[in-house]
């Protein structure tokens, strides 16, 4: 830090910093970091997967045996993975579905309207836990009037 004595009207002493040696250091450091970045290895490199040849785009995915998913209509209505059925039949065969599968394998999707009834939803979440539904996965979303 150097210091400026002007004899201008007193003799205040003003700090001023000196700055060169402040850049000489920056500039020396700027030149080993280029140095030593162009020597890291790329550890990372990342690849793209190709797209499997004679593959049709518009052919969906055939449905997954495990998937459970049980719809709840604005009307009451329920659907097992698209079989409409009461919540007798409901938990029947649901107790059947479950019991037949590993105990990490009893995933069951619940899908309601938004404007559906608490209750209602919590009467099937009641019907699938009895069964032996663990987890039980909410989607609720805004379904067709159907």
């Amino acid at each position: 830090m150097g210091m400026s004595a002007g004899n201008k009207g007193g003799s205040t002493a003003r700090p001023d910093i000196n700055i060169t040696p402040l850049i000489d250091v920056l500039l020396v450091m700027i030149i080993i970091f280029m140095v030593i970045k162009h020597n890291n290895p790329h550890r990372f490199e990342s690849k793209v997967p190709e797209k499997p040849p004679d593959t049709p785009e518009t052919t969906p995915p055939p449905p997954d045996p495990f998937m459970l998913v049980l719809s709840i209509g604005f009307d009451g209505k329920l659907k097992l993975n698209s079989q409409e059925m009461t919540i007798e039949q409901l938990k029947i065969e649901l107790k059947k579905t479950l019991d037949a599968r590993a105990t990490d394998k009893r995933t069951i999707f619940i899908k309601a309207p938004k404007a559906l009834q608490y209750g209602k939803v919590a009467d099937i979440i009641d019907a699938a836990k009895g069964a032996g539904a663990e987890p039980i996965g909410l989607q609720i979303d805004f379904l067709d009037d159907k």
